[in-house]
């Protein structure tokens, strides 16, 4: 058994490993592969729906009062992140917590421009295709950010967060 307290739920680390290969098998198929992206873009925004959902049902951990802080509170996290003097957290981080919402909403905006454009009203209308090409990008620029996040922090309060991602746990203490 691992040590360490239990901070993400199966239904949070589940779904998020579903989205990054959701999302990764859509970038994957976007050319050549109509249907497959089709699909996977579904189901990226079945998992976005059933993170919001649990967002609000879900553990604490899971729900997003436990991270969606105020502005000023992220950005004085941002300040002692530059001096080197953040504080580590349980859970997620402000930014971190900033970033978990950025991510669900960016993707959903994906795939609602996506599924937009194989409607009849917007088939063919170049502002959708172009907007769902310019979401893609930014999607692209957060997950860099997202992974550079991860990095520091693991490197930054000395811990594995990408397994923490996968078994739940981290330390209680510093």
């Amino acid at each position: 058994m691992q040590s360490g307290l239990r901070v993400w739920d199966p239904a949070v680390r589940i779904g998020h490993w579903m989205l990054v290969a959701s999302v990764a098998a859509a970038w994957l198929t976007k050319t050549g592969w109509e249907a497959w992206h089709e699909r996977t873009g579904y189901v990226a925004l079945a998992i976005v729906a059933l993170r919001a959902v649990w967002g609000f049902v879900g553990p604490v951990r899971a729900r997003f009062s436990d991270f969606a802080v105020a502005p000023s509170t992220g950005f004085a996290y941002a300040w002692a992140m530059l001096a080197r003097r953040e504080p580590r957290h349980l859970g997620h981080n402000p930014l971190g917590g900033w970033m978990v919402i950025a991510l669900l909403g960016v993707v959903m905006l994906v795939g609602v421009t996506g599924w937009l454009y194989t409607t009849d009203r917007f088939w063919g209308v170049e502002w959708v295709a172009e907007l769902h090409e310019v979401l893609t990008d930014l999607l692209l620029i957060l997950v860099a950010l997202h992974v550079a996040g991860v990095l520091y922090a693991s490197y930054r309060h000395r811990e594995n967060l990408i397994a923490a991602m996968m078994h739940g746990r981290k330390r209680e203490h510093d």
